[in-house]
């Protein structure tokens, strides 16, 4: 009898034991699995814009997306990333003239700043030879003067990573990295970036008024040219930076030069149409005033400058827009209060929170 109560408790004991030991085993980690989590654009009051269908936003897919844009994997000798040359507290710009590559040398143009992408419709790069973002994303990378890098060499570096095989796969619902997968990844990163809550945003919904000299930028900005009543002309800014985003989704010369003095061609090296000689992409204004230096080729220093740009300096060429040419033969008129005013307008359109927003930060 003393036996069996014996047994009977040494055999409780390992019962408990056993069970301690299932509770105190390690959980086994969740398999990594793909993620479809629906990433939600922040539009605000702008008009929903028309994401490509085949490239849907997801958490996990702008994740990696900022991952490839903050690493500096993607260019030779790892020495570089996107990032590098689109710095957030400069609009994801460069304010450089020309930007440095990984061999110390300069591009062609100035960086074009990096928000507000989904709502561009007409291609990308100051000329557009990129179709979509998700083709502009990979040429810098093999740009000899940029990042210098082959897509194989890249690929290889990050399928040498666990983090990168993993987040591929909640990106893609596979670990296998290919350049698509990294173009759809930047892709969708780029088109997360969003820019609608500058001062003259709040002033919109009633939250601020403007000062008396933005106020008076403003009617300035939006009034048109009217060469028979000089008092009540405006600079007559509107017509290429108009709607939510200050731009019109087209291509022009804007009187930088004249046709003996061009040495970019511009949007003709992509279409060969003499036509688009020496036109650019129209960029957006938002955060104009804190993406120095102005235009392709960033001669300009600053926004005063811009302005007297089309006040008082614009070249006649075979290609100059029409709008533009009009005011050529007077000016705009601009006295030294209006110039100041205006360029007031303009620092309205800085936007802190898209400057600061932690979404769009080094996930490093």
């Amino acid at each position: 009898m003393k036996l069996h109560k014996i047994f009977l408790v040494f055999f409780a004991m390992a019962l408990i034991i056993v069970a301690c030991k299932k509770d105190d085993a390690p959980a086994v980690d969740n398999p990594i699995v793909k993620d479809e989590t629906p990433y939600i654009l922040k539009t605000g009051y702008f008009t929903a814009p028309n994401l490509p269908e085949d490239n849907p936003l997801t958490e996990q897919g702008v994740h990696l997306g900022k991952m490839l844009f903050f690493d500096k994997k993607l260019s030779e000798g790892e020495s570089q990333a996107c990032a590098d040359c689109h710095r957030q507290p400069d609009g994801f710009s460069d304010t450089l003239k020309f930007s440095l590559g990984v061999e110390e040398l300069e591009g062609k143009r100035q960086a074009m700043p990096i928000f507000n992408l989904a709502w561009h419709t007409n291609q990308f790069f100051w000329d557009g030879r990129a179709n979509l973002l998700r083709d502009q994303s990979l040429l810098p990378i093999q740009d000899e003067l940029e990042m210098n890098e082959t897509l194989e060499d890249v690929i290889a570096k990050l399928s040498a990573e666990q983090i990168y095989r993993d987040q591929f796969t909640r990106a893609f619902g596979t670990s296998e990295i290919t350049a698509e997968k990294m173009s759809l990844a930047m892709e969708q990163f780029m088109l997360s970036i969003v820019s609608n809550d500058s001062k003259y945003d709040k002033y919109l919904d009633g939250k601020l008024l403007l000062t008396d000299s933005e106020e008076r930028g403003r009617v300035l900005f939006f009034q048109e040219y009217n060469p028979f009543f000089p008092f009540d002309s405006g600079a007559d800014c509107e017509h290429c930076h108009g709607g939510n985003n200050f731009e019109n989704d087209s291509y022009k010369n804007n009187g930088l030069d004249t046709d003996a003095e061009f040495l970019d061609m511009g949007r003709e090296n992509v279409t060969m149409n003499a036509e688009d000689r020496a036109k650019f992409k129209v960029p957006s204004l938002r955060n104009v005033a804190v993406t120095p230096p102005y235009m392709h080729d960033g001669r300009f220093q600053t926004l005063e400058e811009v302005v007297d740009h089309y006040n008082e300096g614009i070249e006649e060429s075979s290609t100059i827009d029409p709008t533009v040419l009009y005011t050529r033969s007077t000016g705009l008129f601009l006295t030294a209060q209006d110039k100041e005013d205006l360029v007031n307008f303009l620092k309205s359109l800085t936007d802190e929170t898209f400057l600061n927003n932690e979404e769009y930060k080094s996930p490093f």
